[in-house]
C-alpha cells in the first residue's frame, strides 16, 4: 500500500509541460522524442520527422514500437514492459534521463508516450506545450540515433489504468473524442457509432487555446474540478485520452485513470453503446 501511494504521488512531482523557450535552454540535457502520428496514415509521422524535427530528437513509432500486439484489446493495446523497455533503450533513454516528448497535433499522440513513461515508472518526462508549432529554432532533417540506453521498465502502475471489466466502477467516465463521434453522428474507424453508456464528453482539443498550447491552469481547473471520485477517461484507442489525464495533472487534480482499450475494444466486444 505504501509503495502504491508513493507511485501515485510521483506522477505530479515533475511538471507535465515544458515550453519551447525552456526546451531550447535545456536541449543538451534532455532526450527529445518525436511521436508524430496520424490516424489512417501510419507512415506520416516518420515522414514528417525526417523532413524536419527538433535538433537531437529521435523518432518513436506509436503504432509499431510502443503499442502491444495483443488481439482484442483495442487498436492500441498497452505494450508489455519488455517491449516498452526495448523501445526506450533504442531511443537512448536511461533511468536518469530527462525526457521531453512532442508531436505536431497539440500533444494528442505524444501524450500517450508521456503516460506510458509514467505508468512504467519513469517520472522525469514532460510534454512540449504547443508541440512542434511552438518551436521557433532551427529544424534538423534526416534521422538521429544514440547509443543504446539502460532504461528499466517497472511493472505497469495499476493505479493509472482500468480494464474493460472495471469501467463500470468509475464515478465519472469521460470520453475524450470529438463531440460528433461521442454523439454517434460519425464513426470513421470503429464498428458501432456512439459512446459508452453514462460517459460525459470531454474533447481533448478543448484543453487547448487558439495558439495550440494548454489553457491557463484556472480555465483547465474549471473544466475538470467538478468531477470527483474515481475518474476514468477513454477515447477511440487510448491515445488521445491521455491528453485529458495530462490536463488534470497540470492543475494538480487527481489524475484520471486511462481505459486503454477504449471505445475500439468496447465496441468490438459487443458491449452496450449509447447515442
Amino acid at each position: 500500500m505504501v509503495e502504491e501511494l508513493v507511485r501515485h504521488r510521483t506522477i505530479v512531482d515533475v511538471h507535465p509541460l515544458i515550453s519551447a523557450p525552456e526546451l531550447a535552454r535545456q536541449l543538451d540535457d534532455v532526450r527529445v522524442i518525436d511521436v508524430r502520428w496520424a490516424l489512417g496514415d501510419p507512415e506520416a509521422g516518420r515522414g514528417g520527422y525526417e523532413a524536419g524535427h527538433i535538433p537531437g530528437a529521435v523518432f518513436i513509432d506509436l503504432e509499431h514500437e510502443i503499442t502491444g500486439p495483443n488481439e482484442g484489446l483495442g487498436r492500441h493495446p498497452l505494450p508489455t514492459a519488455e517491449r516498452f523497455e526495448d523501445a526506450m533503450r533504442r531511443a537512448g533513454v536511461d533511468d536518469a534521463t530527462s525526457v521531453v516528448v512532442y508531436d505536431d497535433a497539440g500533444g494528442s499522440s505524444a501524450g500517450r508516450l508521456w503516460w506510458l513513461l509514467k505508468a512504467f515508472g519513469h517520472d522525469d518526462v514532460r510534454l512540449l506545450d504547443g508541440g512542434l508549432q511552438a518551436w521557433t529554432g532551427p529544424l534538423e532533417t534526416g534521422t538521429r540515433s544514440y547509443d543504446r540506453g539502460a532504461f528499466t521498465a517497472k511493472p505497469l502502475d495499476p493505479s493509472m489504468f482500468v480494464t474493460i471489466d472495471d469501467v463500470g466502477n468509475a464515478s465519472v467516465l469521460l470520453d475524450a473524442r470529438a463531440p460528433e463521434r461521442y454523439r454517434g453522428e460519425v464513426e470513421p474507424v470503429d464498428p458501432v457509432p456512439g459512446h459508452i453508456p453514462g460517459a460525459v464528453n470531454a474533447f481533448w482539443k478543448d484543453n487547448l487555446g487558439d495558439d495550440g498550447r494548454f489553457l491557463p491552469p484556472d480555465e483547465l481547473r474549471r473544466r475538470y474540478e467538478t468531477f470527483g471520485g474515481d475518474v476514468v477517461v477513454y477515447c477511440g484507442s487510448g491515445v488521445n485520452a491521455c491528453h485529458d489525464v495530462i490536463a488534470m495533472t497540470v492543475v494538480g487534480l487527481r489524475p484520471a485513470k486511462l481505459y486503454a482499450g477504449s471505445y475500439s475494444e468496447w465496441s468490438r466486444a459487443g458491449k452496450p453503446t449509447q447515442r
